[in-house]
Order: structure tokens, then sequence, then C-alpha cells
């Protein structure tokens, strides 16, 4: 029996010390627990992954996976308060295999490429304030562009700070890059929006 399902449960919502209390309880073999920590993240993961694989079937498959994962290997988590963190280390990577295979795929004319279908939707579990913002119809159409022109460091980095609303800290866990590294990364990405947003005659408001 799968232990950790997707399926339509009543949200849990804890603190940070009730949180790392539930990370405990899953190392020790609570299933329950894990259920809780699996409500307070699942809309964020998901919406995480939605973002970069633009697709609702696809972000349903890796947000599984990524608990699944997370299940598993619970155990292996010295420290429950970077839970988080540890969580979109395994989303980050299970979404940069999903493109891995995709490419692949696309070399053999097994899948298209094409995302032009692709739009922002109120389904995106409800995006946090800077995702709104960015958001807005007169942004949206160029932020796509704007991103697919980031070498991959720049915009993961871009993505966890203003879309996924990471710390600093909990993204040089997820990426498992120094401090320093990570704001080189997130400097550089947020001159090379700005520029490309004022050269699409965007101002402040729209950012």
């Amino acid at each position: 029996m799968n232990p950790y399902d997707l399926s339509h449960r009543p949200r849990a919502t804890g603190n940070a010390e009730q949180i790392v209390q539930w990370v405990r309880q899953a190392q020790s073999g609570d299933r329950e627990a894990f259920h809780r920590l699996a409500d307070q993240f699942q809309a964020e993961i998901f919406r995480m992954i939605y973002y970069r694989t633009r697709s609702r079937m696809d972000a349903e498959d890796l947000t599984q996976d990524v608990f699944l994962r997370a299940f598993k290997y619970i155990d292996r988590l010295v420290s429950p308060e970077l839970f988080r963190s540890w969580l979109y280390r395994i989303a980050v990577n299970r979404v940069r295999d999903h493109h891995r295979r995709q490419r692949i795929k696309s070399m053999f004319g097994l899948v298209s490429t094409d995302d032009e279908a692709f739009q922002e939707t109120e389904e995106m579990a409800v995006p946090p304030e800077a995702t709104r913002q960015m958001a807005r119809s007169r942004f949206w159409d160029q932020v796509r562009d704007i991103m697919s022109h980031l070498p991959r460091m720049e915009r993961e980095v871009f993505y966890l700070r203003f879309f996924d609303q990471l710390s600093i800290k909990e993204i040089t866990a997820a990426m498992q890059k120094n401090e320093s590294t990570v704001k080189t990364h997130l400097y550089r990405a947020l001159n090379k929006v700005k520029a490309a947003a004022e050269a699409a005659g965007l101002g402040e408001d729209d950012l």
C-alpha cells in the first residue's frame, strides 16, 4: 500500500516547533505525523513543480514522488528544523530529472516541446504575494521568456527566492551551495530580470 497518498485530506497546519516534532515522530515510524507534514507542504511543493513543468499532470505525479522519497529517506535527515529546505532539495532534483528525461524524449520526437498552451491559472494553490505580483497580466507573458534565457543556477535560485519564498539559508540547503554562491546567482538573476523587464516596457508596479 502506498504510504503517501495525495488524496484530499483535512489540511494540517503547524508552527516551526510543531513541524520539528512531526519530523521526529515521522523518523520514528509515525505515518500519521508524516501525513501532517505532507498536508503542511503539499500545496507549495506542487506549486513549485508546476511553475517548472507547466503541466498539472506532471506536477501531480512529481509531487507525489517527492513525498514518497521524503517518506522513504526521512530517517536520514539529521536536522529536523531543515525539513522544508530538504523537501525542496528533493523537489529540485526530481524536476531536474524530469527535464532531462523530457529532453531525451524530445530528441527522438516522443514529446512536444511547445509550451504555447501554458497559462497561469487560479488552480495554482494560492500563490504567495511575490508570485501574484510577478504574475500580473502584463508581466506573466514576459516572465517565461526571461526565465528561459537565464542560466540554470540563476533561474533556480530566482524561482526559489521569489516564487517559492525560501530564505537565503533555505536555498543554500536546498541547492547544497554556500551562501555567497547563492547570493551571487541571485544578484545576477535580479539584474537580468530587471533589465529584461525594462526592455519590455514594464515598470516597478509590474514587478
